[in-house]
């Protein structure tokens, strides 16, 4: 049996647009849509999202929150099959359990306060780092998928995939997923890997100053190719070795993407999933949807 994509919904506009994006993704995988509202949501949003319905907060009840999630995903693609269900806990862990038989988690970006452009929501936070799937966080301006729709391809492409590839340069389960990413949406896979120079590299001879950061971005190329050895034949790949911070260079990356795919490790001895200084950062602040795949899934 084909495994849902599962999408974390709560009656707001962000959620009702990661329906949207979450619908195209079931259509392009051929997989069951399945649409989850936690009802004990609004201890984290509840009143943020009475104001959003423009209601009261009593009456925003759980099946007028699944019922209008349901009705846009089939509107927005009627051949992907529809289910919802009501969970009678807190967001976060209702979303981790519903990760274990999911192909993926999709989860709007809310904001806070008044800087709701920068901020991430909690729940979206907390479910990347804890789920045993792929967990799509919708930021930035790409998660409004209202334009043109290809019959096959679903949404008009925005960008290639973007891969940031880490420290470990394997073949990851974020490099598979972001290839598969590529493959179904018809677009280019680019792979990034940050380098820097060493922090006690002499600048004082300019043959011996240039030495280090040889070795250095030798390293990064090396690196994109061990990531990119099982890249599937006829897709567009391209490989992007950049001087800079990890989060700065991929967050100048996201610019231009439609999809920042990013891998998380598993801590041993504890559960969930690590998410370091990069993962967070491009979390709150990139400018398109982001892929946290745990090294595991």
């Amino acid at each position: 049996m084909q495994l849902p994509i599962v999408v974390g919904v709560d009656g707001s506009g962000p959620s009702l647009r990661a329906v949207d994006w979450a619908a195209d993704e079931a259509a392009l995988r051929g997989a069951p849509l399945r649409l989850v509202y936690a009802s004990l949501w609004d201890r984290y949003e509840g009143a943020l999202l009475a104001q959003e319905l423009h209601r009261p907060k009593e009456e925003v009840m759980a099946q007028d929150v699944v019922g209008t999630a349901r009705l846009r995903a089939e509107r927005r693609r009627p051949e992907v099959p529809v289910s919802t269900e009501v969970l009678p806990e807190e967001p976060d862990h209702g979303l981790v359990r519903e990760s274990r038989t999911a192909l993926a988690v999709v989860l709007g970006c809310r904001g806070r306060g008044g800087v709701a452009e920068a901020l991430l929501g909690s729940v979206s936070l907390m479910v990347a780092g804890r789920a045993h799937c792929p967990v799509i966080v919708l930021r930035g301006s790409h998660d409004d998928l209202s334009g043109p729709h290809d019959e096959l391809s679903g949404p008009a492409p925005r960008g290639p995939v973007v891969l940031g590839v880490g420290e470990k340069p394997t073949v990851s389960a974020a490099a598979r997923f972001a290839a598969e990413e590529a493959v179904l949406r018809r677009v280019p896979l680019e792979a990034v890997r940050a380098w820097r120079r060493p922090g006690h590299a002499t600048t004082a001879h300019p043959l011996l100053a240039g030495e280090p950061a040889h070795f250095e971005r030798e390293r990064a190329v090396e690196a994109l190719e061990e990531a990119l050895a099982d890249a599937p034949a006829g897709l567009e790949v391209t490989r992007r070795a950049a001087e800079g911070h990890a989060r700065d260079v991929l967050l100048a990356a996201s610019q231009e993407a439609g999809l920042l795919v990013v891998g998380a490790r598993r801590r041993h001895g504890r559960f969930g999933l690590h998410l370091g200084r990069v993962a967070h950062g491009l979390l709150h602040h990139a400018a398109c949807p982001v892929a946290v795949v745990p090294d595991a899934c």
